[in-house]
């Protein structure tokens, strides 16, 4: 169905507030981002990294958002998009979205600890900007790897603190103590009210951490396009044994 502008920014305005923003038929949903044109200039740095033609892959979109990276996987001839988030008002955005971009995506209201469910392997796996959100992230890369990741997983994560990687042993003394306070050591560091006035912002790694959780949940990093892009492949087995499903205790009749 054919919309005006007028009725397109009407649309808009009564699904935002908008965190991607998004050209709609020529309507922006976010022109004030503080962040720039987000996400399309991340996305440009590490778009020429996907394949151009997509024809019959299977792409799941983890905390899609209003479906910006959804919409371009499916434009790109991604046989089947799902997009996954806890947020309901951020899926009607992608579905509107989706519908004005004419493409035929599907949306379910779904937790990243709930990929599982879905019972299906993805050919590609999305997980853009959500692990700092997350109370439990390297529990999530678990499941993510154990449950849904059949190739290619395109991690992005927020990250402070240095950007080198140390050469580290595989085991060290108890006395060791000083390797701790060496900034490129891996740290995964914990916001325990707000960051950027967002309460969700729980956990924050630098690069080197983020780089050992992706090894650690049995992912092989095999491309770095941007400062917080990874491409990897499922590889190997977690460490630890993986996902872990807490007991809800005893069940009593």
């Amino acid at each position: 169905m054919l919309r005006s502008n007028a009725e397109i920014r009407r649309r808009i305005d009564a699904l935002g507030p908008w965190f991607h923003n998004m050209e709609l038929a020529g309507v922006e949903t976010a022109p004030d981002h503080f962040l720039g044109n987000y996400p399309l200039n991340k996305w440009r740095k590490f778009a020429d990294a996907i394949p151009a033609d997509l024809s019959g892959k299977a792409v799941l979109d983890i905390g899609c958002n209003a479906g910006f990276y959804s919409i371009e996987m499916k434009r790109r001839g991604a046989g089947r998009v799902l997009g996954i988030d806890f947020d309901e008002a951020y899926l009607a955005q992608a579905r509107f979205a989706a519908e004005i971009a004419d493409c035929d995506i599907e949306f379910q209201q779904l937790s990243v600890y709930d990929v599982g469910a879905l019972r299906e392997k993805f050919d590609i796996v999305l997980f853009m900007g959500v692990l700092y959100h997350l109370r439990h992230p390297l529990l999530a890369l678990d499941l993510i790897r154990e449950h849904v990741a059949g190739d290619l997983m395109i991690f992005q994560s927020m990250q402070r603190g240095s950007i080198e990687l140390p050469a580290l042993d595989e085991n060290y003394p108890f006395s060791t103590h000083d390797l701790f306070d060496r900034p490129e050591f891996p740290k995964l560091h914990f916001v325990e009210h707000r960051y950027a006035d967002d309460p969700t912002n729980w956990w924050i790694p630098n690069r080197a951490c983020t780089e050992a959780m992706l090894r650690s949940a049995g992912f092989e990093i095999v491309l770095h396009p941007e400062q917080e892009v990874y491409f990897c492949r499922a590889a190997g087995e977690p460490a630890g044994g993986g996902a872990v499903y807490p007991s809800k205790g005893p069940l009593h009749d």
